[in-house]
């Protein structure tokens, strides 16, 4: 039980005001309330969301230009063994 409030308390405390977004509508809520807690719980959940589908975008970008750049050496190799 200990060992999970500590967890807790590190997530909260531990985590850097860089992974907040800008927006700080959480301050009309007090800072031991619940809803301040759920408002910057979404605020991180948002940012994450959005840095992931980012990452996710750029891996697609990127191996989609790999692969063109492999299918022409394929096709290339085709016509070479096939004389056409």
């Amino acid at each position: 039980m200990i060992k999970k409030f500590l967890i807790i308390i590190f997530l909260f405390l531990g985590v850097n005001s860089y992974a907040y977004s800008d927006k700080s509508d959480c301050s009309n809520f007090k800072k031991l309330s619940v809803n301040y807690v759920k408002c910057k719980a979404d605020l991180m959940k948002n940012k994450t969301i959005s840095a992931s589908k980012k990452f996710v975008e750029d891996t697609k970008d990127y191996q989609k230009k790999e692969w063109s750049d492999e299918k022409k050496k394929i096709d290339g190799i085709k016509k070479k063994v096939l004389g056409e």
